[in-house]
């Protein structure tokens, strides 16, 4: 595994680098599809090629539960098991210890679970996480941290960061294959000295990238972006920056221009099972009545399958009669909406160019159309 760094940006931190895999070369600043239980939702994999895909995200709580780690390996990884010939990074199941909160319970040791499936006790631990992940074979594996909500009181964030890092330690006793790596995982809220502390006591680990936990958890959106400048102050210069579960179109270019090289989001895909399109100008919400009757594309510029061959109307009208189409239609578009906006984004910092478009973008972006 490489990371090379191409471009700096001469206002703000943006910048542009090739990060090689044994699967695949990847362009950054780069989103990663989330394919929680090995698929991205209704799509294939050459759809997700068409569209641009470099790299997927793939899901350890989600994997380990259904098929099950053993039958993933049995079958050859989640490479061979899913047909993906590119790069695949899988999380932890750190963010699952939040979202599923109800259903842990959390001590030194690891993390008690009841399934959400069938209820069934499942304990993870730092070292067999790291084992499942080394199962399912990915190219990039995370380390099991502690997530917590956000706003928190001052002694919970100190907690999730010195338990983050002491599982670190143990996630990495783990040998992995030959040619996975692993990314640390920097806590701490959005309280700045917290933040420091995690990001300098976390590159003290020779890791091969290092990512940003925690944020999109409830914070203020100004509190998000002044974290992820914190941060990105301290990582190394030389190592990939993955900001985890973020987010928006606005948030990927402000953080972006914080110096973060990789990003994944349910955004997409959930937002499109919903009937919500993205654009440059904000969410198209595809069942409201002024589409029915649209006979244009969702963008008249976007190459995509869906917005190439239909129309809005014919999206209004699938989604009114809840075909499965709409859904795979609307996701398609979504995905390579993000994925082009990436493209954008690295050949504007390329040419120099990443305030103006920042600037041009920020000013067309509203909410729902």
């Amino acid at each position: 595994m490489d990371f090379k760094l191409k471009k700096n940006a001469s206002i703000g931190k943006a910048r542009t680098a090739t990060l090689t895999t044994k699967h695949s070369s990847i362009q950054t600043p780069v989103f990663m599809p989330v394919g929680t239980n090995a698929t991205v939702k209704t799509l294939s994999k050459d759809e997700l090629k068409a569209c641009g895909a470099q790299i997927i995200l793939s899901n350890t709580y989600h994997n380990y539960l259904k098929p099950g780690e053993d039958a993933v390996e049995t079958l050859g990884g989640l490479h061979q098991f899913m047909n993906w010939d590119r790069s695949i990074l899988t999380d932890s199941g750190g963010f699952q210890v939040f979202s599923l909160s109800a259903l842990n319970k959390i001590n030194e040791e690891g993390v008690a679970f009841r399934s959400h499936h069938d209820g069934s006790k499942i304990f993870f631990t730092p070292e067999s996480v790291a084992i499942t992940q080394k199962k399912l074979g990915s190219d990039i594996v995370m380390p099991l941290d502690q997530c917590i909500e956000l706003p928190a009181e001052k002694n919970k964030i100190i907690e999730s960061v010195q338990r983050t890092l002491r599982w670190l330690d143990r996630a990495l006793s783990v040998p992995l294959k030959d040619y996975q790596q692993t990314f640390a995982i920097v806590q701490g809220g959005t309280d700045p000295e917290l933040r420091k502390f995690s990001a300098q006591e976390t590159i003290q680990r020779d890791c091969f990238g290092y990512a940003i936990g925690g944020l999109s958890v409830g914070e203020a959106k100004p509190l998000m972006y002044e974290s992820i400048d914190v941060v990105t102050d301290i990582l190394p210069q030389d190592k990939p920056r993955y900001l985890m579960g973020v987010g928006t179109p606005v948030d990927i270019i402000e953080a972006v221009d914080r110096g973060v090289d990789m990003f994944d989001c349910v955004m997409p895909t959930r937002n499109a099972r919903n009937g919500n399109l993205f654009t440059d100008y904000g969410q198209i919400m595809i069942k409201k009545k002024q589409y029915a009757l649209k006979d244009e594309p969702v963008c008249t510029d976007c190459q995509c399958y869906t917005c190439q061959n239909h129309s809005l109307a014919y999206l209004h009208h699938l989604y009114r009669c809840k075909e499965v189409l709409g859904i795979r239609l609307n996701t398609i578009h979504n995905i390579h909406y993000y994925l082009n906006l990436m493209q954008r984004i690295r050949y504007s910092i390329e040419q120099d160019d990443f305030q103006r478009f920042k600037a041009g973008y920020l000013s067309k972006w509203n909410t729902s159309l």
